[in-house]
């Protein structure tokens, strides 16, 4: 096989693994939210509320903890547990700051919760994930990319399984 691919595969692989907290953190968030709302149903100065009823604390504490979870035992296997713990909390938390981010943005463009809002619904999340872990590592510009067209795919792909076994009302 040429080598280019193996390097390639190898990065795509290692590109999901450095983001399994976030992306555990964010499905984590979704599957055990309900609750009190993050915003408290407040509104923003447009009269919008501020994220919706769709980011809740229960999800985002949940989240965050799932992702520096899955974050620790990365760095256990590792053999750096606290650097993995510290990475695994700034990719589940910013995942969820970034995907209250996206749901800020989509009140302001008048998005109704469970709309969609292509790309913007994909990437919030690693977006914000990959600023907070930028805190902590440094992250090259090739893995930020395949992490993108990566989660593209997931996401889509995700959401139709999750579709497809009636846990969700849209495909997308």
């Amino acid at each position: 096989m040429d080598p280019t691919v193996i390097s390639v595969l190898n990065l795509s692989v290692y590109a999901i693994y450095f983001m399994l907290p976030a992306y555990l953190s964010n499905v984590t968030a979704l599957a055990f939210g309900g609750g009190k709302p993050l915003d408290f149903k407040r509104n923003f100065i447009d009269g919008r509320r501020l994220f919706g009823d769709g980011v809740t604390w229960r999800g985002t504490i949940i989240g965050t903890l799932i992702g520096t979870a899955i974050g620790l035992l990365q760095g256990i296997i590792t053999g750096n547990p606290t650097q993995g713990a510290i990475l695994g909390l700034c990719l589940g938390g910013g995942a969820l700051v970034g995907d209250a981010c996206g749901s800020f943005i989509k009140r302001r463009l008048k998005v109704e919760r469970g709309r969609p809002a292509p790309l913007l619904d994909q990437l919030d999340f690693v977006i914000g994930a990959l600023i907070f872990a930028s805190l902590v590592v440094s992250i090259p510009f090739n893995l930020i990319i395949l992490i993108i067209i990566i989660t593209i795919f997931l996401h889509l792909g995700a959401n139709i399984i999750a579709y497809l076994l009636g846990m969700k009302d849209v495909w997308y």
